[in-house]
């Protein structure tokens, strides 16, 4: 790769959602749920909280009342989060090749997702761990939900709202700033309509195992389509994996072969 190819590609970052984009459903955070609720750090005062909580957002839509409500959190430490560990993680095989092509080219990485910030810098330090373990050495930035901390516990407050929707494109947008990005040559790849300003907020977008709003409108657009599964699940040839993540290269308008 040329000298100026590099410092040009240096001005490229690659944008991810996480769950249902790199990472297998359920929900990270649903995992930290499960984790929470079987060492009984959930009691009474969490379940009548997110209820209140639940019927205040409910006025807004079903979407804001399951996504928006953390209530379930009010009083639980910081701690209980930075000590939780996923029996396994189980990222889509063709979400680590591409995170490795976009290393190759000099590209940033970034995670924007909706779920806990402790949780995504956790996911973020596995990406990491699982990357270099492939022999591709490079650094995640995490962006995500922020949770109000009163003396080490969580109020269940989201004081700069949920990372999702346009909170992502304001999210992208100041990163950029901040970085010095060019977004028009900048990627991101969602699966989800939360995820639609933040791929409409640059130049290569991809809908990855997209829901059928984002599958309806990334056709409408023309953006790449993709379908990922789970490692273990996956039935392509490595060979197979990186043919078709080729096609999406060149369409997109990717410099060098993954």
């Amino acid at each position: 790769m040329s000298f100026s190819a590099q410092n040009r590609n240096a001005r490229i970052a690659a944008f991810f959602d996480l769950d249902g984009t790199l990472l297998g459903e359920p929900s990270l955070e649903w995992h930290f749920f499960r984790h929470l609720r079987e060492r009984r750090l959930l009691g009474m005062e969490q379940y009548f909280g997110w209820v209140a909580e639940t019927l205040r957002l409910a006025r807004r839509g079903i979407s804001a009342a399951r996504e928006g409500n953390k209530m379930y959190l009010r009083g639980v430490t910081v701690e209980a989060a930075r000590s939780f560990r996923p029996a396994r993680w189980e990222f889509f095989a063709e979400g680590l090749l591409r995170l490795r092509w976009h290393a190759a080219q000099g590209h940033r990485l970034v995670l924007v997702s909706g779920t806990l910030e402790p949780l995504a810098q956790l996911a973020g330090r596995a990406l990491e761990a699982e990357l270099a373990r492939r022999g591709c050495v490079t650094p995640l930035r995490v962006c995500a939900t922020r949770l109000e901390e009163t003396e080490g516990c969580w109020s269940g407050r989201m004081p700069q709202g949920l990372m999702n929707g346009e909170a992502k494109a304001e999210a992208v947008r100041r990163i950029a700033a901040e970085e010095g990005f060019d977004l028009e040559l900048s990627f991101a790849s969602g699966n989800s309509a939360g995820d639609l300003c933040m791929l409409g907020a640059v130049g290569r977008p991809a809908a990855v195992n997209p829901d059928a709003t984002l599958a309806q409108l990334a056709a409408r657009a023309g953006w790449p389509v993709l379908q990922w599964g789970r490692e273990e699940a996956g039935r392509k040839t490595e060979k197979a994996r990186r043919a078709a993540l080729e096609s999406v290269f060149a369409n997109s308008g990717g410099e060098r072969k993954p």
